[in-house]
């Protein structure tokens, strides 16, 4: 039996709840940690940008939908946790052994440096990595795309994995 490396790309983006929208206060999470300097991401379930990137990265190792099919389902029964979407994610590896994730974040707002180091213990202990396994990095954008004029966050995720080949 051999083992090979496998890679995947997972991008999210939500837009900050309106001022009109604001009937629904709910905190803004990101990794899994709820941060402040910003309101909430609009959306269904609870808007983490950052696991819904995982989320999607994780499709691409398993090639199994997750956003947009099983959590829309787990969203319509009331569970609007991303967490429980990473896990039902995870689910789908079977022979695949996650070894590295890497998320680049793109916010105007909110400051994330001070909440790096909470955000990356949230995902290793979430996907059960090392810390040294789980990287983040931000950006502030320069006011060059929504998420750089702080319109909303935009996160990639590279996942890195092996793969058993059975022959």
């Amino acid at each position: 039996m051999s083992v090979i490396t496998i890679t995947a790309l997972g991008q999210d983006s939500h837009r900050f709840v309106l001022e009109i929208e604001k009937a629904e206060l709910r905190p803004l999470l990101l990794g899994g940690i709820e941060m402040t300097g910003a309101p909430a991401l609009a959306g269904n379930s609870d808007a983490d940008v950052v696991l819904h990137a995982l989320c999607n990265a994780i499709s691409g190792l398993s090639a199994q939908p997750i956003l947009g099919a099983r959590a829309d389902e787990l969203c319509a029964s009331g569970i609007r946790d991303s967490k429980v979407y990473v896990r039902e994610a995870l689910a789908t590896l079977a022979d695949i052994k996650l070894t590295h994730l890497s998320f680049a974040i793109e916010a105007a707002r909110p400051h994330l440096s001070d909440k790096i180091p909470a955000m990356r213990k949230s995902i290793a202990a979430l996907v059960d990595l090392p810390l040294s396994s789980v990287a983040i990095t931000a950006t502030s954008g320069e006011g060059l795309t929504p998420f750089g004029r702080g319109e909303g966050i935009q996160c990639f995720c590279l996942a890195s994995a092996e793969k058993e080949l059975t022959d």
